[in-house]
């Protein structure tokens, strides 16, 4: 299986309908388009650093793809706010299809890889795996809204909130590595704070701007 050839062939029709799409549909299908991309080069760098530092798939993935990922994940966001200084809903509109970009090419990759030998192992990783990509950025970007109604966007400021982003993907990672009860709370954990990031986002954002 070749990474990139799967990368073209979806990303090509998703260019195309971008010409023909306007306002925050065609940010959602660029910023998509884009997680993908930074998908596949998280891979590269996360396979060279696992070749580099002889380290198990194990370590690899608890140790480096947390931060490798999670970085790559936010460089086509940052760019964004530092390029065209986006609104708040702008800015969450970016992280939303970075993260689905990005958890969708992940999940397509490893299905082909692996095999798609039952639904529940379809389910982890929609449900699971999938999600966790999305609101860890999602989280962040949110995260950054605050920080900019309180003009504390300083760089230990950002760098804490990314920090947290890492953390909270290596513990995902560190729960499903072994079989029990921990995997099963590794797998419920993203769509909880999915859900809680749903209900308390406005409310918070409301609040601080009240």
């Amino acid at each position: 299986m070749h990474a990139e050839n799967i990368l073209i062939c979806i990303a090509i029709p998703l260019i195309i309908a971008v010409f023909f799409l306007k306002g925050s549909a065609r940010r959602v299908i660029a910023f998509f388009i884009a997680g993908m991309g930074v998908c596949l080069l998280a891979a590269y760098m996360g396979g060279y650093l696992e070749y580099a530092l002889a380290l198990s798939t194990e370590d690899t993935s608890i140790f480096i793809s947390p931060v490798s990922e999670e970085v790559m994940k936010f460089i086509p966001v940052l760019l964004y706010i530092l390029l065209l200084s986006p609104s708040d809903d702008e800015l969450i509109i970016a992280a939303i299809g970075v993260g689905a970009g990005f958890a969708t090419f992940e999940n397509i990759c490893h299905i082909l890889s692996n095999g798609s030998w039952s639904i529940t192992h379809i389910l982890i990783r929609g449900l699971a795996t999938g999600v966790m990509h999305m609101i860890c950025l999602m989280a962040l970007s949110t995260a950054i809204v605050v920080l900019k109604k309180y003009n504390a966007v300083t760089f230990p400021a950002f760098m804490g909130a990314l920090d947290i982003s890492v953390s909270f993907h290596a513990l995902y990672n560190l729960l499903v590595s072994r079989a029990g009860i921990s995997s099963y709370i590794g797998y419920v954990i993203p769509v909880t704070v999915a859900v809680a990031i749903g209900m308390l986002k406005d409310k918070i954002l409301h609040k601080i701007d009240a």
